[in-house]
């Protein structure tokens, strides 16, 4: 996983209220087998309307998305994170998350922040021409017009952001303990290591 920092880039005004996974990236998707090639299927429904800004070039590869209130409910779906990721987002910026959808976002290295509606609206219009700036470091949403916010975040996922930490990388990092523990494991309770036990 990657660590994220900083994210500062062009921000995708897409403001949407109630966006489920299915509109992410629908079903018929989901029969892939890789987490590559999800980001050409994401709001697929929606890129159909006129006027989008999903097919707007002016958001292109921007790494940011500004949404509306409960963004990501419906099914549990994690191609919904992995469609973001394909298509360059690492950051979705709304009033709240459906709590599987932040929890899939979080696994897969995606900083999901919280801000009020008043600051979702300011953001909607600074992303219209400028860029924004995310620092997880500080917690904190700047424009170049000197607008700040601050947003809370659970200390274990930004340090696991912060670190590129997934639930593997977790695990890796205790390899030092991992290996002292197996091997008193294997002082004390010698059965555990028999070759009968383990065929």
């Amino acid at each position: 996983m990657q660590a994220i920092n900083h994210v500062a880039g062009k921000a995708i005004p897409f403001g949407r209220k109630n966006v489920d996974t299915d509109v992410i990236i629908p079903a018929h998707w989901l029969k892939t087998i890789t987490r590559t090639g999800l980001g050409k299927g994401a709001f697929e429904s929606i890129k159909l309307e006129d006027g989008n800004v999903f097919t707007d070039e002016r958001w292109a590869g921007a790494p940011i998305l500004i949404a509306g209130d409960n963004f990501g409910c419906g099914s549990s779906r994690e191609h919904a994170a992995w469609a973001l990721l394909d298509m360059g987002v690492t950051c979705v910026i709304a009033p709240s998350f459906s709590d599987i959808f932040s929890g899939n976002a979080f696994k897969n290295g995606i900083l999901t922040v919280a801000l009020p509606q008043e600051a979702i609206d300011r953001l909607m219009e600074v992303a219209q021409d400028e860029t924004i700036d995310i620092d997880l470091d500080t917690q904190s949403v700047t424009t170049p017009f000197q607008d700040r916010y601050t947003f809370e975040i659970d200390p274990f996922r930004k340090h696991c952001l912060l670190n590129g930490l997934d639930e593997v990388g977790l695990t890796m990092a205790q390899g030092e303990t991992i290996s002292t523990y197996e091997g008193k494991a294997r002082e004390t309770l010698p059965f555990l290591a028999s070759p009968v036990l383990a065929a």
